[in-house]
């Protein structure tokens, strides 16, 4: 459902939204409180962390652009930029997660943070006020790009709340109406649907005829014609027609309800990928701790050094070890693969997920508006030997559907485009009939199969043939006698072949999962070399797959544009939605297509596969540089200076290296 068609019917409705947004973002509230509240304490400051962080970068500007003759002046600047710009990384999170940590672990459990807290402190100590506070300002600055590139805040489904329906249109015993919550509606009730209102709520037929826009559910881009016994959903758009319905489903229990509920709770039970370094985080921090301390007392037991020179080697030591290069050999990578990627129309909400796309072993694709134009095209047509003017013939078929509003209309029109146009009058367009015309003492009909009686042979075999390759067929038929048959499909996106050769070619399982029919899911899904094909798909379905999936073969990826696709996209490792899809798809996903080129989805994936490789490469040389810078001290062979100049020039060659992929 896209926006310019939710519009009208938000707007109407907006003012009974409200309340009922409230109560179930409080429920939702509610059930993520429990999820959330550890990290409450460390993450809900406001601005006043970058507020501060910039004051200690401002200060630590004017401290280099200061003379040495301004020694002291120079210090406390460096010294304030320290304390401001980590304040909120080394004290509220590094010191308030190292007590919760040793709390819950019932022993000492340190993380980074605290470790190069201790690093700054110790070069201060020595003398070096630049160097504490470069690595403050590098581990601070590092902390809150990441922070911001994950996207920790979680998604919200605000977008999908107001497409929930909230008012409807009850039957009184009288045969009036009467306006009334679609929370209070019962099973059983009567409700009076017009033409372009939303279902209110999942029901069936009583009496009227109709076509309905489904996609908000199933995906399906041709409205569904409805009749008597028909069973309608909750936040489908009603067309022309107007009907009477009996609720069959409570408010809760609607379609649509549980795409909310599965969005929602699948939002809440999702874990964060931990980065290597987070994963050996306490280990290396307790490593380096328990060394330095060992270095400190073995000096002058051990070593017959003084008590002076073996806590200056001790300093020494923690400022060698400490991760300044390992806290910039993501970031730069992950920030340029993110700058890069969004210059070409791909936007990410967090590295980690671009990391995961590069691990993925299954894909999963939604068939209308992802892979498929999401537009009926005329594909062929024929003409019955009995045609003696097959122009005449095009020129009144064209006529006929520029006086309809389907959605098939603008396909025959643009599939006969030298067509001309015939002066008609009296064009009806009867749900289950079609269009019908009298033109000079004839009666001319387009409209569905099965609602012909007889049919030549030839006709027969062509519709067979059509239908068969999952094609929607329509008939052209004058008094009654077929003359003309005309196919549509929803033709594949450009790149869409390449992109499903691409993910074969390595070794990723391929899959589409539609809710459309499916005989039009496998011809769609054949042609394009799709490894597994799934139709009639209802959205809760989607996510139980997409779960499936992830047992069966590890990361996976779904990418969809519609509201039905957002459970599975919530669902799978990671979420790809097409940028010109629902803003409720764009919301709950991971990355975003903006140009809804599916070329930029292999794109994507191979600068993925860079950026983790130049993240290994980072993460290698951080640590080489560590160890050696380890080894020279512990072997009297490195001083301040030397540990400052390598750690500058380890951090910059990382950035460096990260910057390569804006070049790619």
């Amino acid at each position: 459902m896209k926006k310019d068609t939710q519009a009208p019917i938000l707007q109407q409705q907006r003012h009974a939204q409200d309340s009922d947004a409230h109560n179930h973002n409080s429920h939702h509230k509610k059930h993520t409180d429990s999820h959330s509240h550890s990290h409450s304490h460390t993450h809900d400051h406001g601005k006043a962390p970058l507020i501060l962080y910039f004051i200690g970068l401002v200060a630590a500007v004017l401290g280099l652009l200061l003379s040495n003759q301004s020694q002291l002046i120079q210090n406390s600047l460096f010294a304030l930029a320290s304390i401001t710009a980590g304040y909120h990384v080394i004290v509220l999170e590094g010191l308030g997660e190292t007590i919760e940590r040793t709390k819950k672990a019932n022993w000492f459990t340190p993380n980074s943070h605290i470790l190069m807290g201790l690093a700054a402190i110790g070069a201060s100590l020595l003398g070096n006020y630049w160097e504490g506070c470069l690595l403050i300002l590098i581990f601070s600055g590092a902390h809150f790009l990441e922070e911001y590139a994950e996207g920790k805040s979680q998604r919200e489904i605000t977008q999908l709340m107001k497409l929930n329906p909230t008012t409807a249109r009850l039957l009184q015993e009288d045969g009036s109406t009467k306006e009334v919550v679609v929370s209070t509606l019962k099973i059983g009730d009567r409700l009076s649907v017009l033409n372009g209102d939303q279902v209110p709520i999942d029901g069936r037929i009583l009496s009227g005829t109709t076509a309905i826009d489904e996609s908000a559910i199933n995906g399906e881009s041709m409205p569904a014609e409805k009749t008597v016994g028909d069973l309608v959903y909750a936040s489908t758009i009603n067309g022309t027609g107007s009907f009477t319905m009996e609720v069959t489903k409570t408010n809760e229990n609607t379609v649509f309800a549980k795409i909310l509920e599965l969005v929602s709770h699948n939002q809440t039970n999702q874990t964060k990928v931990a980065s290597i370094i987070q994963r050996f985080e306490p280990k290396y921090v307790n490593a380096v701790l328990i060394v330095v301390i060992l270095l400190m007392l073995a000096g002058p037991t051990l070593l017959a050094w003084t008590w002076s020179e073996s806590i200056y080697k001790g300093l020494v030591l923690l400022v060698a070890a400490s991760p300044c290069a390992l806290a910039a050999a993501t970031v730069s990578v992950t920030l340029s693969a993110t700058s890069h990627l969004a210059k070409k129309g791909v936007l990410s909400k967090g590295s980690a997920y671009l990391s995961q796309f590069a691990t993925i072993q299954a894909i999963a694709f939604d068939k209308t508006g992802t892979l498929t134009q999401g537009k009926p095209q005329m594909t062929h047509h024929y003409f019955s030997p009995q045609v003696s003017d097959t122009q005449f013939l095009t020129d009144l078929i064209v006529s006929l559907e520029k006086q309809s509003s389907h959605p098939l209309a603008q396909a025959v029109i643009n599939g006969f485009p030298n067509a001309s146009t015939i002066d008609l009058i009296n064009v009806n367009n009867q749900t289950g009939q079609g269009l019908m015309t009298t033109y000079q003492g004839k009666n001319y009909r387009i409209g569905k199969p099965s609602s012909f009686e007889a049919v030549a042979t030839d006709i027969t075999q062509q519709h067979d043939q059509w239908a068969a390759a999952g094609q929607t067929v329509v008939y052209v038929a004058c008094n009654e006698e077929v003359l003309a048959v005309l196919s549509f499909l929803d033709v594949a996106k450009d790149y869409a072949k390449t992109t499903i050769e691409y993910f074969n070619r390595e070794g990723i399982h391929t899959s589409m999962i539609t809710g459309d029919a499916a005989k039009t899911a496998e011809a769609i899904g054949q042609s394009l070399g799709i490894q597994e094909i799934i139709g009639n798909v209802m959205p809760e379905d989607k996510a139980r797959l997409i779960s499936e999936q992830k047992e069966r073969y590890g990361t996976n990826a779904m990418v969809g544009d519609g509201i039905n696709d957002a459970p599975a996209l919530v669902n799978a490792a990671v979420g790809i939605a097409m940028g010109e899809g629902t803003d409720v798809a764009v919301e709950v996903s991971d990355i975003v297509l903006m140009k809804n080129d599916l070329n930029k989805l292999v794109q994507t994936h191979q600068t993925a596969k860079k950026m983790n490789r130049i993240i290994r490469q980072n993460l290698v040389f951080s640590m080489a540089v560590v160890l050696f810078l380890v080894f020279v001290t512990l072997t009297n062979r490195a001083d301040i200076t030397l540990s400052v100049i390598i750690h500058e020039g380890s951090t910059l060659v990382v950035i460096l290296n990260g910057l390569r992929l804006l070049l790619h």
